[in-house]
């Protein structure tokens, strides 16, 4: 029997910035009920992928189909309510707004109260905090409590996929472990799959089952998590495995084979 089809499918896209190509020809498949994990460096593209997946972007060239439909040149709040929700680098709140007021901004396009309701006790359950602050002002939340709710307002939209982009971004390493055990319960639990892009590679190696390793716009590897940290650049340039020292300095050994 024929592997199913991909929930998400990206076919060589391209996305630009003016005359600056910042994603160049990326192919990438996120299947039903899994974690993939896009890892690079600042300013490799990893955003860049994200914001053209959820429409945020038009890509030059390519596609992007979702549940097999084409979706590329639609309106974010159409792709949203297909099931694709986008939680943003640097959790983007609504700071002037309540927690309460935040969270039901995620639920902007259903009409289904009960099972809002139902969500919102959800979302208590995974985090506590929330509900302590629900009349609070967003922006007076901890980075931590910011990211919570990012997570939670994204969670609202009842969405198939979730794109993940720098969960961990600035958080203390308690609040990363926390975070990190949630994406595993959204998808476990709820069956939410989801696409997480992360330079806390430790962590995203752990959490998704698959990724692909990003460099200057363009994808040099692509496999199981488990053969990625395996592997020894890898190792040496994203889990900080082994330095080795020159002429008094410390620098991380010239990589061979990735190009």
């Amino acid at each position: 029997m024929a592997d199913p089809a991909p929930l998400l499918s990206v076919r060589n896209l391209e996305t630009s910035y003016g005359r600056i190509s910042a994603v160049r020809g990326v192919s990438l498949e996120v299947p039903h009920g899994q974690i993939v994990t896009v890892l690079g460096a600042n300013g490799a593209g990893k955003t860049t992928i994200l914001k053209t997946i959820s429409g945020v972007l038009d890509p030059q060239k390519g596609s992007i189909e979702f549940e097999a439909r084409p979706i590329h040149g639609m309106d974010p709040d159409r792709i949203v309510r297909l099931g694709l929700s986008h939680v943003p680098e640097g959790r983007e709140v609504f700071p002037f707004l309540t927690v309460a007021e935040n969270l039901m901004m995620g639920a902007f396009s259903r009409t289904d109260r009960d099972a809002v309701a139902r969500d919102l006790e959800r979302i208590y359950e995974y985090f506590p905090r929330l509900k302590q602050r629900l009349d609070q002002r967003a922006g007076l939340l901890s980075g931590g409590e910011q990211q919570m709710l990012a997570i939670s307002r994204g969670f609202l939209s009842r969405p198939k996929l979730l794109l993940l982009d720098e969960p961990s971004l600035g958080l203390a390493p308690l609040f990363v472990r926390d975070i990190f055990a949630i994406v595993r319960r959204l998808n476990d639990e709820e069956g939410i799959s989801i696409l997480l892009v992360e330079q806390n590679a430790h962590m995203a190696l752990e959490t998704a089952r698959y990724g692909y390793v990003l460099e200057v716009g363009r994808f040099v590897m692509a496999d199981t998590c488990a053969r990625l940290a395996a592997n020894r650049d890898i190792q040496e340039f994203y889990l900080g495995a082994r330095e080795i020292g020159t002429r008094g300095e410390r620098r991380w050994k010239r990589r061979k084979t990735w190009r």
